[in-house]
Parts: C-alpha cells; structure tokens; sequence
C-alpha cells in the first residue's frame, strides 16, 4: 500500500472519459506546483510541460482505481464550498484565499462537474466517486497545509440540495451581485453558461417555451434569474449556508467567508488576504481599479430578476442580524 501511495502521490484525476458504455478517468502530475492560478485549468496548463504529463501517451484509469487510490493518500479537511453567480468576486475571494499556505484552494475543477452532471453512475456511485475526487484534489502535498475550500461552477446551485447530502456539515457559502453589474459584465464578453446551448437548458432549469423569442441579453437575464432562485430555495432550506454579497465589500466577504468557515487564521494570513484585493482578481500583476460598466446600456428587462435580487439582499440582511 505504501508504494501505491508513493505512486500517485502528486498525481490528480483531470477529466471523465466516457468510451464504449465504461467511463475512465484521466490524471496528470502536479510536481510542486500549487493551486495558485485563478482558475483551476490554468494551474493543469502550468503543469502540461513537466516531462510525465508530455508524454505521447496519456495517464488513465477506471473508476474502481480512483476509488481505490483515494483511500491512500492523505488529505486535508474539506472545509467549505463556495457557489456563486459568476462575475461577482468569486475568483477574487478564491485568490485572497489561495495566498494562504495552510489553504488548498480549488476554482471551478471541471471533473467535479462532470462527475455532478454525468447520467453514467447511479447515486451511490456517483457520491463516492465525487467524495474520491475531493480526496485527491485535497491530497496534502506540503506539510502547512490543512484546508481545502472549492469554488464550484456557477450552475453547480442546482445540485446543491445533492451536495448537502454528500457533505452534511460543510459550510456552504452563497456568493452573489447586483444584477446589472453582473449582466454588464456577460455584455462585455459572455461565460459560456450565458451562451445558449452550450451548457444544456435542464441544467438552469429553462424550457425551450421560456426561451421562445428571448434575445441574446434577455436570455443572460433569464439564466442569473435561475441562479437567484436556486440561491433562494437553498437558503430557505439549510442551516449550514451563509449569503456573502460583493456589493457589500469584498473586504467583508473575506472576512465574513472564514469567520463562517471557522478556520482560525493567523493575523499575518489574514493580512495577505486583504492585501491580494488590491490587485486584479485574474492577473495579480494589475492593480485593481474597479469596474467600469456604468456608461453601459443592458437593453433587458430587470424587473423579475431585480425582484429576486431584492430578496436576496433581505436575506443577507437578515444574516448579518442573526
């Protein structure tokens, strides 16, 4: 067992492989390089020319293998999730969180995903296989570390009631935005999810009769309305969620985030934190200096999402009373 661990130590799967009616998993060696980019591929990218990972061939296995494997590597507690609304300080909250060394910082790994979204596994499968593949990406490959937090994808909100089952006592944090600001934003150069078609309408949950003569911007509308809904219904319904709103300052949203999570942060770790809000949440070379939507026009109705929005800040309201 030891020389399994010693084997795959460094080593995460990346991507689900489904060919001819069996699914494989693909895997690629991290060396010494840490969570540290904005987004998760960008981090893959970095370690794309290390000598194991340019190979002809590719590193795969079965899902019994990564089951398997999982069991013998230390890891770290998992120690939030955080779901948003896209373009409203996630990424700049996983990059505050990213500078600290006793954090193992996931954004937006595409296998969680695949394994949230795929029609391959039953139930229990798929709850190990997603428990697995946390293990792995939270795998302890340098001795400070000691949480894991995982910002999901955007759309993730609507497997959160299934999440909850996996991982009962998790925090979850919901992170969100003024409608406008985030819809300028989409204006500006859309997400893929506010493309239609190219993430599957079930997954907002829209049928084709809502879609009927919407345009292009009204559809952006249409998917962030699904989000502030699904925000909604889960924070109507769990006791282990909190509502972190960017337009309240993204200096509290840190500071709210892990008093929430209740990982007892160092003042110097803290300090790094908020010093990394100073610079741009993609490039940490740019100094951030604000959006600059203001003079744009939507030329969308705001009125159902506004309302959502209203609701949303009454519960955030009601959080920071309680």
């Amino acid at each position: 067992m030891e020389n399994i661990k010693h084997l795959i130590s460094n080593w995460i799967p990346i991507k689900l492989i489904e060919k001819d009616n069996e699914v494989y998993f693909e895997w690629i060696y991290l060396s010494d390089i840490p969570f540290a980019e904005p987004f998760f591929d960008e981090t893959i990218a970095k370690c794309r020319s290390h000598s194991y990972n340019s190979k002809y061939f590719k590193v795969v296995s079965t899902v019994e293998n990564l089951i398997d494997w999982s069991k013998e590597l230390d890891f770290v507690e998992l120690k939030g999730l955080v779901f948003h609304v896209s373009r409203c300080g996630s990424t700049m909250l996983s990059q505050s969180l990213a500078t600290s060394s006793e954090n193992i910082m996931v954004s937006e790994a595409p296998i969680i995903d695949e394994i949230l979204r795929s029609d391959f596994f039953d139930l229990d499968t798929k709850t190990v296989l997603l428990e697995s593949v946390i293990k792995l990406l939270g795998q302890k490959r340098f001795p400070e570390q000691k949480n894991l937090i995982i910002k999901l994808d955007a759309w993730s909100i609507f497997k959160a009631s299934y999440l909850r089952s996996v991982f009962p006592q998790i925090p979850f944090a919901l992170l969100y935005r003024n409608p406008g600001e985030v819809l300028r934003s989409h204006q500006k150069q859309a997400g893929m999810h506010m493309v239609p078609n190219i993430i599957p309408l079930s997954v907002f949950g829209i049928t084709s009769k809502e879609i009927e003569e919407v345009s292009f911007r009204q559809y952006q509308a249409l998917v962030l309305e699904k989000y502030f809904q699904g925000f909604l219904h889960f924070y109507a319904i769990d006791s282990k969620v909190i509502m972190l709103n960017y337009n309240d300052g993204m200096k509290n949203v840190i500071e709210r985030f892990i008093s929430f999570i209740d990982v007892d942060f160092s003042e110097n770790e803290i300090n790094l934190m908020l010093e990394r809000l100073k610079k741009h949440s993609k490039n940490e070379n740019a100094v951030f200096v604000g959006d600059s939507y203001k003079d744009d026009i939507l030329s969308v109705n705001l009125s159902e999402v506004n309302l959502l929005h209203e609701k949303l800040n009454a519960n955030f309201t009601a959080d920071l009373a309680g």
